[in-house]
């Protein structure tokens, strides 16, 4: 029985299934390592593998590279700046561009960094640098950063994808971590995934004797050389049933949400996008992508901005509030964040070319100080005044804020270490 009928999984270049649920391996093992350690030090092992099951991470992913005057870091009065106005946040001396009024009520959980910096100024080196740590190299496929997530702290015995991608194409993908790491993605937040119950007349018994039925078929071909193949079609089918027959499925229906709710966070894709985040976050997903596209603005900056700036921030801030309120932000880390940012000139057509040299994020949650700016750019916004943040630091920080060791190496299919992060130091401010 092919689970294809159950769950529609797309199949990357190569033809392997890219919708793999994800089996996760929890790093660490106590077991191996715990007879060796006094008792305290395995009790402080153990609290912090307790610790990190609970973490998880949002990103928020603005296609096309935001423009920063447009959203973090406006400079109303200055020829750069343009029409764009400033308005007040809930943290005095921190101000956000016009049209971002629930983020500004969230500030004091948000931190805003101000002075990013990426090298790649083309679309897709860029977003793979900043969803991967890294260039594209070679035949070096590097995984994202929901794959690396997943592959470190997710816990093995779930039931649903650790990483699920909502309103994309599925990323990058997990690299040469395989397809145990590769996104679950949802294309329409507000209906159910494609085919995830069992089809009539088919019970749970019934299942696993067809399951029991299919693994005795392929055995002959594991053991004629396609073991490792057969080895991660099996893990697929046993998770596309665990997932079909678990209670958590709920987590995807947005019917059960008040209509206050789902207006609230904005009858979009992404802002529905947003509220099946924390739904999942909640009960136990470990990294959630949404993507909001479109900000590819070479023309017509400020209008399209100001379109998509209402959507993003009434996810974005909606987001950040429910999960304060739920008791949920300390334990979730939110990105906000593009490729790379907008000229800080403004060209014939209305629009902002690409500006990968300074730009803005934001992150709350994670056990990140809010209300507070990290670097700046100068009057102009052409150059970074202050604290430069490069790629590699971001990925220290937020590897620092979910509780992985940056500096681990994962072996590439090619016999090469290669480290989960290269370089960089954590924003010290981010924790102070």
């Amino acid at each position: 029985m092919s689970f294809r009928h159950l769950l529609h999984v797309n199949t990357d270049r190569d033809g392997v299934d890219r919708r793999a649920f994800l089996k996760t391996v929890f790093v660490g093992s106590l077991a191996a390592g715990g007879a060796a350690l006094g008792w305290r030090d395995t009790l402080a092992l153990h609290a912090d593998d307790l610790r990190r099951r609970e973490m998880s991470c949002i990103l928020l992913f603005m296609r096309g590279g935001p423009s920063q005057f447009e959203t973090l870091d406006p400079k109303p009065g200055h020829a750069n700046g343009g029409p764009t106005q400033a308005i007040d946040t809930k943290v005095r001396g921190i101000r956000l561009a016009e049209g971002w009024t629930k983020l500004a009520d969230e500030m004091e959980s948000v931190a805003l960094i101000r002075s990013m910096r990426n090298r790649e100024g083309e679309h897709q080196r860029a977003e793979y640098q900043m969803h991967t740590g890294y260039i594209p190299a070679g035949g070096v496929r590097f995984p994202t950063l929901g794959s690396i997530v997943s592959s470190e702290i997710a816990p093995k015995d779930f039931d649903l994808p650790h990483f699920v991608t909502v309103g994309g194409r599925g990323g990058i993908g997990s690299g040469f971590l395989g397809q145990a790491y590769a996104p679950f993605v949802v294309n329409d937040p507000s209906q159910l995934p494609s085919n995830a119950t069992l089809p009539g007349g088919l019970n749970s018994d019934r299942l696993d004797r067809r399951l029991s039925l299919r693994n005795d078929l392929e055995r002959d071909f594991a053991e004629n050389g396609g073991a490792h193949q057969a080895g991660d079609q099996k893990q697929l089918v046993a998770n596309a049933a665990a997932m079909v027959r678990s209670p958590r499925l709920r987590a995807f229906d947005l019917s059960s949400e008040t209509n206050a709710t789902r207006d609230r966070y904005g009858r979009t894709a992404f802002g529905q996008g947003c509220l099946l985040a924390r739904r999942l976050v909640e009960v136990g997903v470990t990294f959630v992508e949404v993507e909001l596209p479109g900000w590819d603005t070479h023309q017509n900056n400020f209008d399209s901005c100001k379109r998509l700036s209402g959507q993003a921030d009434a996810g974005f801030g909606s987001l950040v509030k429910d999960l304060r309120e739920r008791g949920r932000l300390d334990r979730t880390l939110i990105l906000w964040m593009g490729e790379f940012g907008r000229t800080p000139r403004i060209n014939g057509n209305t629009g902002r070319d690409h500006y990968p040299r300074a730009f803005s994020m934001a992150l709350a949650g994670g056990g990140v100080k809010g209300g507070q700016v990290i670097g700046s750019t100068n009057d102009g916004g052409a150059d970074i005044a202050n604290r430069p943040v490069g790629v590699a630091d971001l990925f220290c920080s937020v590897f620092r804020a979910m509780g992985i060791n940056g500096r681990k190496e994962n072996m590439s299919p090619q016999g090469r270490p290669i480290k989960l992060v290269d370089g960089g130091e954590a924003v010290r401010e981010l924790f102070a």
